[in-house]
């Protein structure tokens, strides 16, 4: 296989769609809904068509469909009752199947249209809670199981934080601050996932917070030149692989003395390497959030 997945062994099948390695050749044997092919030393292999299929029949199945009945349709016919359950409401799993097809095919055109479908009928923000936060985790498993290769998830996360700097710009305008407090968005050294960091400056404009974004990798004294601005900071920042789980204590032991230690500023951070914090140790101006959601009913 090369870099671009066009491709796919089974178990790629089985990562992308949910469905176990072995319910597919179950379903190839007794109903035929995939013919893999074969290489020249005959080991099977799927295309891009096997895998929309499959997250099509994914996707009735789930929606209560059974297996004979998907069986006894043709693949134009499974498209049909696709769209027809879409219509009717039941987009989220479709949404998601469509966004991967996108990734995978890096076809633009499918992620506005995607886009452009779903907005319709649903605010930026249950868009964002419903369909790219699942997404966007499907997306790291997969990553981590070699199922899609960086240039996939460089793709799609680029054309997903489009819509979040988009939406944003949206509401700058109405933004009217009359205190002297600042939530400040940053990504220590060497952390680059920034999707998250980006939805939550969202959600600060959006309710009149004064959000100042810096982005990724912001070493730790580049943040001490904000406080002499504002009576009030409270840093937010998503550790998803940095600082790594050795370094984590050092690190907020460095930003509590350069950054909180006798003020009126707080730290509030996530990402899955914050899993590791020892929460005991935490002083009570350092603060860890499992969710977006929770982080922001907090403010």
């Amino acid at each position: 296989m090369n870099n671009i997945k066009t491709i796919f062994s089974i178990k790629d099948l089985e990562n992308l769609t949910g469905i176990k390695a072995h319910t597919i050749r179950i379903w190839e044997k007794r109903y035929e809904l995939l013919e893999p092919e074969r290489t020249d030393t005959n080991i099977r292999f799927y295309n891009l068509s096997h895998l929309q299929k499959l997250l099509n029949i994914s996707f009735l199945n789930n929606n209560g469909f059974k297996i004979s009945k998907i069986a006894s349709l043709k693949t134009p016919e499974i498209h049909d009752q696709v769209r027809e359950l879409a219509s009717k409401g039941h987009v989220k799993n479709h949404a998601i199947n469509t966004l991967k097809l996108a990734m995978l095919d890096f076809d633009q055109e499918l992620f506005y249209e995607t886009y452009n479908g779903l907005i319709k009928t649903k605010s930026f923000r249950e868009l964002f809670y419903e369909v790219f936060i699942p997404f966007l985790s499907e997306i790291g498993m997969l990553w981590q199981t070699d199922t899609i290769t960086p240039a996939h998830e460089h793709f799609i996360s680029s054309l997903i934080k489009q819509k979040v700097l988009v939406n944003t710009e949206l509401l700058q305008p109405k933004i009217k601050i009359e205190h002297n407090n600042a939530f400040v968005l940053f990504l220590p050294d060497n952390e680059i996932h920034e999707i998250g960091l980006m939805f939550i400056n969202y959600e600060l404009v959006a309710r009149g917070q004064r959000s100042i974004f810096l982005g990724a990798s912001v070493p730790i004294p580049s943040l001490t030149d904000v406080l002499a601005y504002y009576e009030q900071v409270t840093f937010i920042s998503y550790f998803t692989v940095r600082p790594s789980k050795d370094e984590l204590s050092s690190y907020l032991a460095d930003f509590h003395e350069q950054l909180l230690s006798g003020k009126n500023h707080k730290l509030w951070i996530l990402g899955q390497m914050s899993q590791h914090i020892d929460l005991k140790s935490l002083p009570e101006n350092i603060k860890t959030f499992q969710t977006i959601d929770s982080l922001i009913a907090t403010i």
